[in-house]
């Protein structure tokens, strides 16, 4: 499956950059949708991306770049999508071409804030795209080690598994090794909730919290996700792979990681718009922090580490406290 198929990339920034780096290694061209066409005039004149990950150079004669989603989305047989789930909802509202026949896969590790929908729920209810027509790029890949080949693993979810394998068998290179699943759900959430806790991460750093409670942290936040996808979406996985427990290591960890690094801004004192500003990156955990809240309304997980992390970023209760708080409810 998916053997000639057409694939596009809508979205500009590192992590698209990084999938493209990964694709050409297994298919002749592919479509890339940029909203800026000055950074289009760029990379054609320099073979980089003129933004992100200047360090990779790419043979543009097989990039087909467009400034029009439609025109990038039509005729393909892969969509995926690489926006900030901020953003997604405005970039998806122009489209016109059908996508029911399209697989159309999210990297987009986000969640859509204004319906608090992960990106595969959002897909279906606005574009009526049957759950197995929607996959999910998932698991430990920071852009900046895809940039540098370092071995890294990829988990493709997607209820039709025989799918999932056809588009992994795309990603495969020297660099990039994948695996399947059928948790589109768990994946998704796991994947929105890391980024809250790397925020909670970088809060602890920026206070100066030693590695000790950061192991402490991250032990609790992942029974966290666990308590929470397993009341979403009740079905077996396990939560130890990389997928989930994986991804939630390298988030909250790495020097890569722009949540962490949103997070430790905050715990040394700046304000979230001035932390924002200086970033120059969207932190997608600062939405999925209001959105889980909002979410777990309705479920009513106990989910200290994100309530904790809401409080300091929209209720502007003091790190300081907001995490001594915290340390008396985690184990």
């Amino acid at each position: 499956m998916f053997e000639n198929s057409k694939i596009a990339i809508i979205g500009s920034g590192s992590w698209a950059t990084a999938l493209a780096k990964i694709l050409l290694h297994n298919v002749e061209s592919i479509n890339w949708y940029f909203r800026n066409p000055d950074n289009i005039e760029q990379f054609n004149r320099f073979k980089h991306n003129p933004s992100y990950l200047r360090g990779v150079e790419f043979d543009v004669s097989r990039i087909n770049f467009f400034t029009d989603i439609n025109e990038a989305v039509e005729g393909v047989d892969i969509v995926i999508l690489a926006i900030p789930s901020a953003f997604l909802k405005e970039a998806m509202s122009s489209v016109t071409v059908d996508l029911n026949p399209k697989f159309i896969v999210s990297a987009v590790k986000g969640i859509v804030p204004e319906d608090n929908l992960i990106v595969g729920q959002y897909l279906h209810q606005y574009f009526n795209i049957p759950y197995e027509r929607i996959g999910v790029i998932a698991g430990p890949c920071h852009a900046e080690e895809v940039a540098l080949e370092r071995l890294s693993y990829l988990t493709i979810a997607c209820p039709d598994v025989k799918r999932a394998r056809g588009f992994a068998f795309r990603l495969e290179c020297p660099y990039i090794r994948t695996h399947v699943s059928d948790d589109i759900y768990g994946t998704e959430y796991a994947s929105v909730l890391k980024n809250v806790v790397a925020i909670a991460s970088g809060i602890v750093h920026g206070l100066r919290y030693g590695d000790n409670f950061q192991a402490v942290l991250i032990s609790n936040a992942i029974q966290e996700i666990k308590r929470f996808v397993d009341k979403v979406h009740p079905i077996t996985r396990d939560i130890k792979s990389s997928a989930y427990l994986g991804d939630l290591l390298v988030t909250a960890y790495s020097q890569f990681s722009r949540n962490r690094t949103f997070g430790t801004m905050i715990g040394k004192g700046y304000s979230v718009r001035s932390a924002q500003l200086e970033m120059h990156m969207v932190a997608e955990g600062y939405y999925a922090a209001k959105s889980i809240k909002e979410i777990n309304e309705e479920f009513r997980v106990n989910m200290p580490i994100a309530e904790a992390v809401y409080n300091i970023l929209y209720e502007n209760i003091s790190p300081a406290i907001e995490i001594r708080l915290l340390t008396e409810n985690l184990r």
